[in-house]
């Protein structure tokens, strides 16, 4: 009924139909290695077909394909061998642990050891060792030509918004220009971010598109300027991306950044970011950028996270409809995000969730404190602040 593999750091547990367990005990769960927390990855009724019954579990080396083996339920005795309960093998379910964000044995030792370096402080003098060829390309990144730095191409983006009296200053500006040809340039450079100075190379390298902008002479091959309608701080994290091929923490901080490199992974079919952006999203989600990820997983197309986020909006609803990012979203984007709830859903206060104990969200659907699965004396019960980030698990000791 419960099988455990180990793949990305974390060990897995498939709590899989039985007799027993009804198919809303069932689900996919993840225990991260490195912080000690449960988390609920899927429900049952998610991922396990009615009317089987699974006997093993096996994993690919990579750790990013699990396969269950086992048989229907209703399978004839003569089936089952003369005593009735041997195990019979007749069917195999393949599951793909990267919709989950689970990046696989290789790519996660990568992070944790880039993790590890970045948590390591040294006093001395001595000249460190290289981090890797994408830590030195990062040297060079957004340097412009004047220093050395060799960047030949430039990548603008929209600018970052800037606080009312600005925008109200620049209005200004654009409408008291008496030429028309100054009044397009202030508007022009009203919408366009500082340049960011890049390597032509590195981009027709790591960015498909660009290879095939470049490859057909467009615009971009004679002016070697690129404009990518998106948000300045997105532009430079994926482009940043290109360089180091990491969106970790340290180099793109902010989860709204990370939101929206999922949405231009996929406008630009580049699945190694893509599995990068819902991998931290999934982990990090939290009451404050909850929105902004249901918002962009639903815009990249990603229904995991989709619901996942969308689970967690509901849950923290009265939390969440506070946030800066919920009132940003669209009117459309508002709507639909109400109706993510089922037909006969409801909103309950605070007092009346935790009588029927739906704060850590466990009968939501999106995790709640769990049981540990390992023997141990000692279990550290979640405080104030671990229910307001809802790290959807419990922190052991």
């Amino acid at each position: 009924m419960h099988f455990h593999v180990y793949t990305s750091g974390t060990l897995l547990d498939f709590v899989t139909p039985a007799a027993t367990i009804t198919p809303s005990d069932c689900s996919l769960s993840s225990l991260d290695l490195d912080t000690l927390r449960w988390q609920k990855l899927a429900e049952g009724r998610e991922i396990f077909r009615p009317g089987y019954r699974w006997h093993y579990c096996t994993m690919n080396e990579d750790g990013t394909k699990a396969w269950l083996l086992g048989c229907p339920t209703d399978a004839a005795p003569t089936d089952l061998g003369p005593n009735g309960f041997e195990e019979y093998l007749s069917d195999i379910m393949e599951i793909d642990l990267k919709r989950y964000g689970l990046l696989g044995n290789d790519i996660a030792t990568n992070h944790r050891v880039e993790a590890t370096q970045s948590l390591a402080h040294s006093g001395r003098s001595t000249p460190q060792p290289s981090k890797g060829l994408g830590a030195d390309l990062a040297k060079l990144f957004n340097v412009p030509p004047e220093s050395g730095s060799g960047t030949d191409f430039i990548v603008t983006a929209m600018k970052e918004d800037e606080d009312w009296e600005d925008d109200a200053q620049m209005s200004m500006s654009i409408s008291q220009s008496e030429s028309p040809v100054e009044q397009n340039w202030l508007a022009a450079d009203a919408s366009t971010s500082q340049p960011i100075h890049v390597h032509k190379l590195i981009l027709q390298a790591r960015w498909p598109h660009f290879a095939r902008l470049y490859n057909s002479q467009m615009a971009e091959f004679h002016t070697k300027k690129m404009h990518i309608p998106e948000p300045y701080t997105v532009v430079k994290a994926f482009l940043y991306y290109l360089y180091t091929d990491s969106i970790h923490g340290e180099d793109v901080p902010e989860l709204n950044d990370v939101a929206g490199l999922l949405v231009l992974s996929n406008i630009y079919g580049i699945p190694h970011l893509r599995l990068l952006c819902v991998n931290r999203l999934s982990k990090e989600l939290d009451v404050e950028h909850a929105c902004i990820i249901w918002h962009c997983a639903t815009v990249a197309s990603e229904e995991w996270l989709r619901k996942r986020a969308a689970s967690y909006c509901l849950v923290h609803w009265g939390r969440v409809v506070r946030t800066e990012g919920f009132q940003k979203l669209p009117r459309a984007a508002l709507v639909e995000l109400a109706q993510e709830i089922d037909m006969e859903g409801r909103v309950v206060g605070g007092e009346e969730l935790e009588v029927v104990g739906g704060l850590g969200g466990g009968r939501f659907g999106v995790g709640g404190v769990r049981k540990a699965s390992i023997s141990s004396s000692v279990t550290q019960q979640p405080n104030e602040s671990e229910v307001e980030d809802d790290d959807e698990g419990m922190e052991m000791s």
